[in-house]
């Protein structure tokens, strides 16, 4: 399995982080794009260094190379995710202005069809942010706000990084075992 990662510069860096773990520990081969302001996210936001992020993945691509095999739709993939998703990037994708590898990626995600994921960041939403949400959601992308389900049982900021990790995952049908889903035995007895 192949997927492209695209980590912005809107806030939730660890967010992208968890994801490239996540694929890594699974055996799925990622491509991973950080935008420069994502690489001042994950700075500002982690104890991670910028290096040992690029490690994570299994290919790396400087945002400014449109001649990546990703920027290709003849370059097979099982789709995309960017996460976390600045509201430029959202911006730039919904309106098919590709100026870096990130929104070029995407918009071959979309024209071939394929799943594109964007945790997008954003609060308060302005009605251009949903309106670019919408016209997205309308070609079949997915829109991610990271938002927590409580009933998971989450008790850590961990908990809900990873609850959202799990949700990304589910989106191209990799196995996980990063939440507790909603009916499930544990989930039945804390209730009781």
């Amino acid at each position: 399995m192949r997927l492209v990662v695209g980590i912005t510069g809107a806030t939730g860096a660890i967010y992208g982080i968890r994801t490239l773990e996540a694929l890594r520990s699974r055996s799925v081969e990622s491509h991973l794009v950080i935008s420069p302001w994502g690489e001042k996210t994950i700075e500002v936001e982690t104890s991670h260094r910028v290096e040992a992020v690029r490690a994570l993945a299994s290919h790396c691509y400087d945002p400014s190379d449109l001649g990546a095999p990703i920027s290709s739709g003849s370059y097979l993939t099982e789709g995309m995710v960017i996460v976390p998703c600045s509201m430029k990037t959202l911006a730039a994708i919904a309106n098919g202005y590709s100026e870096n590898l990130i929104e070029r990626a995407a918009d071959v995600t979309i024209k071939e069809r394929r799943p594109l994921v964007l945790v997008v960041r954003e609060t308060p939403l302005s009605a251009i942010h949903l309106e670019n949400m919408l016209k997205l959601a309308r070609l079949g992308v997915t829109i991610m706000p990271p938002m927590p389900a409580f009933y998971c049982g989450l008790r850590s900021i961990d908990d809900i990084v990873n609850q959202l990790v799990g949700k990304v995952l589910d989106r191209f049908n990799i196995q996980h075992d990063l939440f507790q889903r909603w009916g499930s035995s544990e989930h039945r007895h804390q209730g009781e």
